[in-house]
């Protein structure tokens, strides 16, 4: 018998997490970081342009749509290098564009085939915030196991 001490199996390789401008999702993020940093698990940071947010003008803007990409990329990046300095070896990331719930259940999770998706509890913008949560319905729908971070 060897003194090396046997690493537990971890519960998730394969960590997926939602992220926008709300306080709960970089609550989110950060669970996802440490949960992937001790997992060793790959991690995918996905985010969603929500289209139907924009009013008739912004929708009929290119430049304002083109704006909110932009913003919508470099807070993904930030997101990226931040896991990259945590220590995370293997991370990526999605941008989406329509419906959170939609792009993430029927677009990202079957493209990612991820065990774990991690997501803050509340949204305060969008559709979603008179309508109720995309946690709620991804909680719901999700093939895989969710974890709401408050």
């Amino acid at each position: 018998m060897t003194d090396t001490p046997i690493k537990p199996k971890p519960d998730y390789t394969n960590i997926l997490v939602g992220v926008d401008r709300d306080d709960d999702a970089q609550k989110a993020f950060a669970y996802a970081l440490r949960r992937a940093v001790r997992d060793d698990a790959r991690l995918t940071i996905v985010s969603v342009l929500e289209t139907s947010s924009f009013n008739i003008y912004e929708s009929m803007s290119k430049g304002h749509i083109e704006r909110e990409r932009m913003e919508l990329q470099h807070q993904i990046s930030s997101y990226v290098q931040m896991a990259k300095d945590a220590g995370v070896e293997h991370v990526h990331s999605i941008i989406g564009e329509g419906d959170p719930d939609d792009v993430i259940l029927e677009d990202v999770i079957p493209r990612v085939k991820p065990d774990l998706l991690i997501i803050g509890a509340e949204t305060k913008q969008g559709l979603s915030r008179h309508f109720g949560s995309h946690a709620n319905k991804m909680a719901k729908y999700a093939p895989i196991s969710v974890m709401i971070v408050r």
